[in-house]
């Protein structure tokens, strides 16, 4: 089980052997909205969730094959993880607003390994370029450098690993999972230095595609927008939808399941609204073409003044 805090990383070897026993069982059951709760529900366990002091950062996305983010269930979703799938688990967990987000790539077949492989490797090369006054597109070269270097064999064709090329890695700020600056994966970026004390999701995604995704499927991912407070709402539903986002995600990503949770019944024409208006950014599941595969691998790093630190670094991750 990845763990994501000094107080987290705490937590007993026989309730870790427990938690990783369910996990393991659970990639073998259903997709289904059950099990992705299941997941935040760990989440929200290990953190101790309280409202907006501690908690969930963002739904967790169990994104598969050719989907390469932004994906998890809505309720009725009967997905199933089959053998062949590739899923990126992407999640994190926030204390008093400081996110720490992270993801990898589960597989069973092995004639992925190589592509998992070269993500993982991809990421912690940009982990070990990022530093205090390193410049951001340094880091996408290099991340680039290394992907391109992977090749993968699936059904007897050979495919280059090719970085998804307008994905990339993020600063991170207070309540803010996206706060300014872009981490690319590809050379080309802007030269715009990292800073002491700025905290940085270094994340990669490969492809067998075409390396590039775009909005497809039915979206799940929301998040209110930071002025959502100022935008005027006409609707008496859309003005009690936002009072219950705010109350409860603040400016942190949510999902629709999030809100069943809550109690909350017929909001999608208020979500709607929503979104039209401009206090709700929703985020549908972001593709490459159909029959490819996509890989990911994030860890959230802290400039300190006198190291780098991986803080969503773990024993077992």
């Amino acid at each position: 089980m990845v763990v994501f805090s000094a107080d987290v990383s705490r937590v007993g070897r026989s309730e870790k052997e427990r938690l990783d026993a369910t996990f393991e069982e659970m990639w073998h059951a259903q997709l289904k909205y059950i099990d992705s709760e299941w997941l935040e529900n760990c989440s929200r366990h290990l953190v101790k969730e309280d409202m907006l002091n501690a908690g969930l950062a963002f739904p967790t996305g169990v994104s598969l094959n050719h989907v390469a983010a932004h994906y998890t269930p809505n309720a009725g979703d009967d997905t199933v993880l089959q053998y062949g799938d590739v899923c990126k688990v992407d999640f994190g967990v926030h204390v008093n607003g400081r996110i720490i987000d992270s993801a990898f790539t589960v597989h069973f077949d092995p004639k992925y390994d190589r592509l998992v492989e070269a993500v993982k490797d991809a990421t912690n090369t940009g982990i070990k370029e990022a530093g205090i006054d390193v410049r951001l597109c340094d880091v996408g070269e290099a991340i680039e450098e290394v992907m391109t270097s992977y090749e993968v064999e699936l059904n007897g064709k050979t495919y280059q690993v090719k970085p998804i090329r307008n994905l990339n890695g993020h600063s991170i700020g207070p309540y803010r999972i996206h706060s300014g600056k872009t981490v690319p994966i590809v050379k080309g970026g802007e030269a715009v230095k990292m800073e002491e004390n700025e905290v940085f999701a270094i994340e990669t995604f490969g492809s067998t595609g075409k390396g590039y995704v775009h909005e497809d499927l039915e979206c799940s991912h929301y998040i209110k927008d930071y002025y959502a407070e100022h935008i005027p709402l006409r609707l008496a539903r859309s003005k009690q939808l936002l009072h219950t986002i705010s109350k409860n995600f603040g400016t942190l990503g949510f999902c629709r399941r999030w809100l069943d949770r809550l109690g909350e019944t017929k909001y999608l024409m208020a979500l709607k609204d929503l979104c039209d208006k401009g206090a709700v950014g929703a985020y549908p599941p972001l593709c490459d073409v159909k029959g490819c595969y996509t890989a990911q691998w994030e860890h959230t790093i802290l400039l300190r003044p006198t190291c780098k630190e991986v803080v969503s670094r773990g024993p077992d991750y």
